[in-house]
C-alpha cells in the first residue's frame, strides 16, 4: 500500500468515526455506556474473527505464531483502546456530539508530544503552539454556553491521553508483528470483555435495552469497529503516526456535520471560534513540517 493510499483510507476511517458520534449518542438512551462499549467491540471482533483465523493459519504456516510479548502487546493496545472508548462514551452521556467530535481531537498535538517522550523522537516547533492553541479551543468550544466546562466535555478531553498513546503504538505493533487482523481483533476482544465486564458491577444489562439500542451498537460494532479501527491498523502500518493522526482529525469535522444534520446541534459564536481554533492548531502541526521540507526541496 503506498502512502497516498494509506491517507486516503484514513479519511474513510474519520468519515465513519465521525458519523459514528451520532450512533454513539443514541444508542445510550437505552443501555449504559460500558454495556454499549463492550458489546460493540466484540461485534467488532466478531466481523474480523475469519480474517484473524486466516491470519493466524498463515503465520503459522510459516513459523511466524505469535508469542506471549506479542500477546502482552495486544493485551497492552486493548487496555488503551478500552480507556479511550469508555471515557468518550461516558462523555457522550453529558455533552454534545459536536463537542465530543471536537475534543476528542486533542490527541493530535499529544501523538508528537508523546512520540518525543517515549520514543526519543524530538517534535517539530509547531507542536507547541499548537497544544497551547487546542486548549485555548477547548475552553472556547466547551465553554460555548456560559464559559463553563461540564463533566461530559471533562471525559472527553481525558480520552485523549490513552486516544494518542494507542495512535502512536498501534501501526508499530502491527508492523512488527506482520499481523494487523490478529492485531484488530485481538485489542477488540480485550476491551469488549473488559467492558463488559465493568458494565456487570456498574450497570443493568438488560435484553430490552440491548434490543432497542440494536442498530446504533452494530453500526458501530461493524463499521465504526470491525470496518474503521482494522482499517486504522493496516493504513498505520504505511502512515508515520502524526500524519495518521492529524488525518484522523477530520473526524471532528464530520462528526459536526452529522451531529447538525441528524442531532440538530448548533454552536454560537463562541464556538464556532473554539472549534476553528482547534482545527487549525491540528492543521499547523502536521503542515509546518510538510512546508519546511518542500522549501528545503526547492532549495535543492
Amino acid at each position: 500500500m503506498t502512502r497516498l493510499n494509506a491517507n486516503l483510507l484514513l479519511i474513510a476511517i474519520a468519515l465513519i468515526w465521525g458519523s459514528a458520534f451520532v450512533a454513539q449518542s443514541q444508542g445510550m438512551a437505552d443501555v449504559g455506556p460500558m454495556t454499549f462499549t463492550g458489546v460493540r467491540f466484540l461485534i467488532g471482533a466478531l466481523v474480523v474473527s475469519p480474517l484473524m483465523w486466516r491470519e493466524w493459519r498463515a503465520l503459522k504456516a510459516r513459523r511466524l505464531a505469535l508469542n506471549r510479548d506479542d500477546g502482552a502487546k495486544i493485551l497492552g493496545l486493548g487496555l488503551l483502546l478500552t480507556m479511550g472508548a469508555a471515557m468518550q462514551q461516558i462523555g457522550l452521556l453529558h455533552t454534545t456530539v459536536t463537542n465530543a467530535g471536537f475534543l476528542t481531537a486533542l490527541y493530535v498535538p499529544l501523538v508528537p508530544l508523546l512520540s518525543w517522550l517515549l520514543l526519543r523522537e524530538p517534535p517539530h516547533w509547531s507542536v507547541w503552539p499548537a497544544a497551547s492553541g487546542s486548549l485555548i479551543g477547548t475552553y472556547l468550544l466547551s465553554g460555548a454556553h456560559g464559559l463553563s466546562i461540564n463533566v461530559g466535555d471533562i471525559w472527553v478531553m481525558a480520552s485523549a491521553l490513552p486516544w494518542a498513546v494507542h495512535v502512536l503504538l498501534v501501526g508499530r505493533v502491527a508492523d512488527k508483528m506482520s499481523a494487523p487482523f490478529l492485531v484488530a481483533g485481538g485489542q477488540f476482544m480485550v476491551c469488549g470483555l473488559v467492558s463488559l465486564g465493568w458494565a456487570g458491577v456498574t450497570e443493568p444489562i438488560t435484553w430490552s435495552g440491548l434490543e432497542a439500542a440494536a442498530w446504533p451498537i452494530v453500526y458501530t460494532g461493524v463499521l465504526s469497529v470491525g470496518v474503521a479501527f482494522t482499517a486504522q491498523v493496516i493504513a498505520q502500518r504505511y502512515a508515520q503516526a502524526p500524519d495518521a493522526a492529524i488525518i484522523l482529525s477530520s473526524e471532528t469535522l464530520f462528526a459536526a456535520a452529522f451531529g447538525y444534520l441528524l442531532m440538530g446541534d448548533r454552536l454560537g459564536s463562541t464556538g464556532l471560534l473554539g472549534c476553528a481554533l482547534i482545527f487549525a492548531c491540528l492543521l499547523l502541526v502536521q503542515l509546518a513540517p510538510m512546508i519546511r521540507q518542500m522549501r528545503r526541496w526547492a532549495r535543492a
